[in-house]
């Protein structure tokens, strides 16, 4: 029985189908469309997700859709009507496109099933609606290795809910406890990144990866105006500092008063205060997880916790909280945002609907490494590069490991495009760029040159998962990128008393240990352990470079320049491979080399996608 699973018209869109429960495929519509945080019907998605099945439409039992948007104007009138006459410019923005598109939403789904499919089939017949933080939990629990766990979905808001307590058990879910609009964890967090210069729903781990810059000395500050938090972690805020009640920006200016100064300018140089502001909004909302998560363990009596929404891509507060022992077990689901409510709310049909019974993978869960996306041929990867005109050689299996981990160890940045593409934010050595993390200079050149984004950003550890406790403090796996963990003692440096004066960004180029390429300036990585049973190609690259240098590393980032979608086809990876400073792409068993690549080939990407 296949049930197709919908997330769109906020931000993210994605698709994903269900076989008897077994995840066949999932993909956000952004790495179709080549739009960041694409929020259009996922058409594209559905039908690589169809074609994936290898099913006719008509053979799709139900089709649910992530949120329901009757609760979600609901909350839009009652917000107005709280808030009036203030607000009405924002309000009178929004009515026209919820009257027209929004509301009436079942005929909008109908309507664009039948223009995706190009026959009309009945959907409204099959058609649900699963509610938003509903579809969070499940994405959380059912593909964990949990039989029974508590369940914690944090984000900006769905309909009404922007957090909730839930307890899966086997194939049901019962929600405890909710916190509702306008108070809300995600939209406080996404507050400061707006006031700190970075796009709401976009730049949140920017201001993560710019904290450790910083000092917290803002905490007390937010914590005696912004936001009261209780004993067990659930919270109210102080309305008259936000806006994004009634206006169209996330502060107010009592909140610019409050931090003597109007919002920075994006694509201003960043100074010593939008560090200390990142440092100590981290810090709060690290206080707020980890007195829940706390409350949470006294309060339940589980043993597990399981983690989505968009907080919980905040990969150093799940780090604080793996390493406060709260559960014996943690687990995150890799699309934690609203990509993934398309999972969940397929989900949610299997169970909670159809009373489906619930098989759990004991030890590992059923995501398939959130490899769900799309792969391609050997013919069609030929074909592509044939028409062109790419230089290119093609290397049996063991050649091209061998070659891509010389070049790796010569320092040479290489784009990596193998076996199906990642579901999720993050680039897990199916879709990323990688390099050698003992060099010391590496996190730059690839910002600057590759990247084109800025030079604080940090790069994450790919590392063989049997040696994650020889370099970092961690002895759990973490093959989602989803956890921080610090850099063992004995492989850090010594850092002068002149050092550690240096200014915020200047503290970047001080190489800290023997990998400075993924280690943060406060000596922290975010690691992605690497699994043979999910990722044997890229679990063998990184062994043979482990064999030339003894270091079972690599540098990971997505393969992308900033304001672009990851990449998804070979030609996505050729055109980005083409408009940067990368030596090197390797797309399966085919090698290029930047030196033997027409130069009329060159695309200018440093203002190709607007910045995010």
């Amino acid at each position: 029985m296949y049930i197709l699973g919908i997330s769109s018209f906020y931000h993210d869109s994605a698709a994903c189908i269900l076989n008897n429960g077994e995840i066949i495929a999932a993909a956000q519509e952004e790495r179709f469309s080549r739009i960041k945080h694409d929020s259009s019907f996922p058409s594209n998605a559905i039908l690589f997700c169809i074609n994936q099945a290898g099913i006719k439409p008509n053979q799709i039992e139900s089709i649910v859709f992530y949120e329901k948007p009757f609760l979600k104007f609901e909350r839009l009138l009652e917000t107005y009507l709280s808030f009036a006459p203030r607000g009405f410019g924002s309000f009178s923005k929004a009515m026209p496109l919820w009257v027209k598109d929004k509301l009436f939403q079942k005929i909008t789904l109908v309507n664009e099933l039948n223009d995706v499919f190009g026959e009309k089939l009945q959907w409204e017949k099959k058609l649900f609606f699963s509610e938003h933080h509903l579809s969070h939990a499940a994405s959380a629990f059912f593909p964990s290795p949990f039989e029974n766990a508590a369940i914690l979905t944090m984000d900006g808001v769905g309909e009404w809910t922007t957090t909730s307590l839930a307890i899966g058990e086997k194939n049901k879910i019962k929600v405890i406890k909710e916190i509702n609009f306008p108070h809300s964890l995600g939209l406080l967090y996404s507050a400061f990144t707006y006031y700190a210069g970075f796009k709401v729903n976009s730049g949140e781990y920017k201001l993560m990866g710019l904290a450790p810059y910083g000092e917290p000395k803002y905490v007390d500050k937010i914590k005696n105006h912004l936001i009261d938090i209780k004993d067990d972690g659930s919270f109210r805020l102080n309305m008259d500092y936000f806006n994004y009640c009634v206006g169209l920006t996330m502060t107010s200016k009592k909140f610019h008063n409050l931090f003597d100064g109007e919002p920075r300018q994006p694509e201003t140089s960043i100074t010593q205060k939008e560090m200390d502001i990142a440092a100590s909004i981290q810090k709060v909302t690290e206080e707020v997880i980890i007195k829940m998560a706390d409350n949470i363990s006294k309060t339940t009596g589980q043993e597990n916790l399981c983690l989505a929404g968009g907080v919980a891509l905040n990969c150093v507060a799940n780090g604080k909280l793996l390493k406060g022992k709260y559960f014996k077990n943690l687990w995150i689901q890799p699309a934690a945002g609203d990509a993934g409510g398309a999972l969940g709310a397929a989900l949610n049909a299997h169970y909670l609907i159809n009373n489906s019974k619930r098989d759990v993978y004991k030890n590992t869960d059923s995501m398939k490494g959130a490899y769900l996306g799309p792969e391609y041929s050997d013919s069609i990867i030929k074909n592509y590069l044939d028409s062109v005109g790419a230089n290119y050689k093609r290397f049996d299996d063991i050649e091209i490991l061998e070659l891509t981990a010389e070049k790796l160890a010569d320092g040479m940045a290489i784009g990596w495009m193998q076996g199906k593409m990642e579901f999720g934010p993050r680039a897990l050595g199916a879709r990323s760029i990688i390099a050698d993390p003992r060099a010391p200079k590496m996190q730059q050149q690839l910002n600057l040159k590759v990247k084109f984004r800025e030079s604080f950003r940090p790069f994450a550890p790919s590392v063989l998962n049997e040696y994650v406790s020889d370099w970092f403090d961690l002895d759990e796996s973490s093959p989602y990128m989803l956890m921080v963990a610090d850099i063992l003692k004995k492989l850090r440096f010594e850092i002068s008393d002149d050092q550690k004066s240096l200014f915020g960004i200047d503290k970047l180029n001080i190489p800290r240990s023997e990998i400075p390429s993924v280690t943060h300036i406060d000596y922290s990585s975010r690691i992605q352990t690497v699994h043979k049973n999910t990722n044997l190609k890229y679990y063998n690259l990184i062994k043979r470079f482990f064999e030339i240098t003894k270091c079972p590393i690599l540098v990971n980032t997505s393969f992308n320049v900033r304001g672009e979608p990851i990449v998804c086809s070979p030609e996505d990876a050729f055109r980005c491979f083409m408009g940067t400073g990368l030596d090197f792409l390797v797309i399966e068993n085919y090698f290029l080399d930047k030196k033997d690549q027409d130069a009329n080939l060159k695309e200018n990407y440093t203002k190709k996608y607007e910045l995010d």
